[in-house]
């Protein structure tokens, strides 16, 4: 577009003669009165030669249904309107194709396009005199943009063009605001976008298409889905590596990569896109506009280094080795191209090609002889461990040895000579939580990375406690660390330090404690005191046993053998050993006394028990606990139960020894009946 001319001085004269201040001079004072001013802005603009054009741009977008620019302008107001004047749309006009007047304005959509440009000019809600202004402040229009104020040699009114409008006469005043007429006609973005379309032209993506030294570059951008960005509005900077820089690209990652058909993973693909954006600079840069720095490119968090190399620019990635430039400000619609004899590698490229030759953390434990149980344990536990730990990662790993295992399986007792040992269900769960006690995911953690007091988080979530007095050990559940005896071996996937124990979380520790604690019929059976205890669940044949060596928990009341030869006794002639309980009937009564010698589902010491509780049994009536004088046990008879040995623990509860057989009301009522 044609910039503007400026007002003549003549202008000035002229529009400021139209404004007559009225004095009244009075015989005894002879002050002045306040000019008076009672023309709105419509009224003024008409009233001045220099602003016809603008009245009757004003009027020819009022023209539409929809607009009353006219209207407004004359109400009650506070505007402030920057007023063009008549060369100012002079040259507005001489700078649009097709438009030689104001009459070429002549559809429903140019006179709406006229109103977006009247409306550009005015501000509503306050009447800003010039000594209002503030150099840099911006000022939101009418039309919804905002032009810019500039204090440097004048008052200037910045649009959306590269040329700002002057004021040439400020703070006329009328009675509904104030004008500025200025030398130029103000052009929002919208106006300009629809009278000034884009040029026809190749998009970034056109360009490479056409490029015979690029066909690589192209099909890369195709395998990577980046078709649809680099046609985007952008703008962008593509700094386009040759084929031959793709060929060195391909040699250098060594026989499994001889196209890009061998980016066929999910993750190739991805890390060919992260390499494709790191050459994709978000702005347009222009060979002249080159300056030695760090540059951002598209690749989130990645940069480049454009570096001084004599009279011209190298480009530096993450490697050792820069790109040479060698074709400069290849333009297109959406940005520039410069073409480069090297593909530009992110730090996640460099990794990924250190990684080709590099184990993963099952591979690296697979080669290395002293941990051969380990892998055995990872297959042994069929919980997806050895895919996780060929996974991306990154992975921690705390490794024991062979001798660490073995050492676990001794601890283990008898019943455990190798792996194969852990074949149910539960201990094959156990397997997976000891395994995955020595795993921290999303880590790299090197030993130069621990502290001392540090506490890790593992896959099991349970927690790891890292001690660096003497060494580097690694704090367990049990009272014995580990200690790293081989440190920091890399793997591609994460970092492996082989321990000389197998660490064990609390899960672990427990189990191996129940492997040494017998249950509650184990526990009653080394006891000699409760031997018809053990009888009378034989006699009565209702599973008991089998029951009571479950997981529970229990609280068993276990009476002793005194306490069943004074039931036998109170029984009378008929029964004069458990095996009187002979038949279906008898041998339900019995198993109804003995389930009233049991809590399901808690296991509870004597020193849980509080005065006056009421235990319900697994029999389904309840027991009273007194402590008046020690334990004793409230049954339904007229005598109390007295806790004689408390608190012997079990693997899955507690016994507590009683004097006395505890009856219910039911088999009260039934030895009664």
């Amino acid at each position: 577009m044609k910039n503007f001319l400026s007002i003549s001085n003549y202008l000035v004269l002229a529009f400021f003669s139209l404004f007559i201040l009225s004095c009244d001079s009075d015989d005894d004072d002879g002050q002045e009165m306040e000019p008076k001013m009672e023309a709105n802005i419509v009224a003024t603009a008409q009233n001045t030669e220099a602003l016809s054009s603008l009245v009757a741009a004003l009027v020819k977008a009022d023209e539409n249904a929809n607009s009353d620019l006219v209207g407004t302008l004359s109400s009650e107001g506070n505007f402030t309107v920057f007023a063009p004047t008549n060369e100012a749309f002079t040259a507005l006009l001489a700078g649009l194709d097709g438009y030689d007047s104001l009459e070429d304005f002549d559809t429903e959509e140019e006179k709406a396009l006229l109103g977006k440009i009247l409306q550009y000019h005015v501000v509503a809600g306050t009447a800003a005199a010039s000594t209002d202004f503030s150099d840099g402040q911006t000022i939101t229009t009418v039309q919804g943009e905002s032009v810019s104020v500039s204090l440097t040699g004048g008052v200037f009114i910045g649009d959306a063009t590269e040329t700002d409008a002057e004021v040439v006469i400020a703070d006329v005043m009328a009675s509904n605001g104030i004008v500025h007429v200025i030398d130029k006609v103000l052009l929002p973005q919208e106006v300009l976008d629809a009278l000034m379309p884009e040029e026809e032209g190749q998009d970034l993506v056109e360009i490479v298409v056409e490029a015979e030294t690029l066909t690589v570059l192209e099909a890369a951008v195709i395998k990577a889905d980046l078709v649809a960005t680099l046609q985007s509005d952008g703008p962008f900077t593509v700094f386009a590596p040759t084929d031959d820089a793709f060929i060195a690209l391909l040699e250098a990652l060594g026989d499994d990569y001889n196209s890009l058909d061998d980016f066929d993973t999910e993750e190739e693909i991805a890390l060919l896109k992260d390499i494709l954006l790191y050459h994709v600079i978000p702005a347009q840069v222009l060979a002249a506009d080159l300056a030695a720095g760090t540059v951002g490119t598209a690749l989130t968090d990645n940069s480049i280094e454009v570096i001084a190399s004599g009279e011209t620019f190298v480009i530096g990635d993450a490697s050792d080795t820069n790109a040479n430039i060698t074709g400069t400000d290849i333009m297109a619609t959406n940005g520039v191209a410069h073409t480069i004899d090297k593909v530009l590698l992110p730090q996640a490229a460099i990794d990924f090609v250190a990684s080709l030759n590099m184990k993963n953390i099952v591979e690296l434990a697979q080669e290395t002889d002293d941990l051969s149980v380990l892998v055995d344990a990872l297959v042994k536990a069929n919980a997806g461990l050895v895919d996780t730990l060929s996974g991306e990662g990154p992975f921690t790993v705390f490794a024991p040895t062979n001798a660490a295992f073995v050492a676990l399986l001794e601890a283990l007792g008898d019943d455990y000579n190798s792996l194969d040992d852990f074949d149910t269900e539960e201990e094959v769960a156990l397997l997976v939580d000891i395994l995955t006690y020595h795993v921290i995911a999303s880590a790299e953690a090197f030993s130069t990375d621990l502290t001392d007091g540090q506490m890790l988080t593992t896959v099991s979530e349970d927690m790891l406690t890292v001690n660096l007095t003497g060494g580097v050990f690694i704090a367990d559940a049990t009272d014995m660390p580990a200690s790293v005896v081989t440190p920091d071996v890399d793997a591609s996937n994460g970092v492996v330090h082989i321990i000389d124990k197998v660490l064990l979380p609390q899960a672990a520790v427990d189990f191996v404690a129940s492997l040494h604690t017998p249950n509650i019929p184990e526990l009653a059976m080394s006891v000699d005191d409760l031997s018809l205890l053990v009888d009378a669940l034989v006699q009565a044949d209702a599973g008991l046993v089998e029951a009571l060596s479950g997981e529970g928990p229990f609280t068993v009341f276990a009476p002793t053998n005194a306490a069943f030869a004074a039931l036998l006794d109170s029984l009378g002639s008929e029964y004069n050993s458990l095996a009187d309980f002979d038949t279906a009937e008898e041998k339900a009564l019995l198993a109804k006394i003995l389930t009233y010698h049991v809590v399901s589902g808690a296991a509870v010491t004597s020193g849980q028990l509080t005065n006056g509780q009421m235990v319900t049994t697994l029999q389904t009536e309840t027991i009273t606990i007194d402590l008046s004088a020690g334990v004793q046990l409230d049954d339904k008879t007229d005598t109390n139960a007295n806790v004689t040995g408390a608190d012997n623990e079990a693997s899955n509860g507690v016994v507590h020894i009683i004097d006395k057989v505890l009856l219910p009301q039911e088999v009260i009522d039934a030895l009664h009946g």
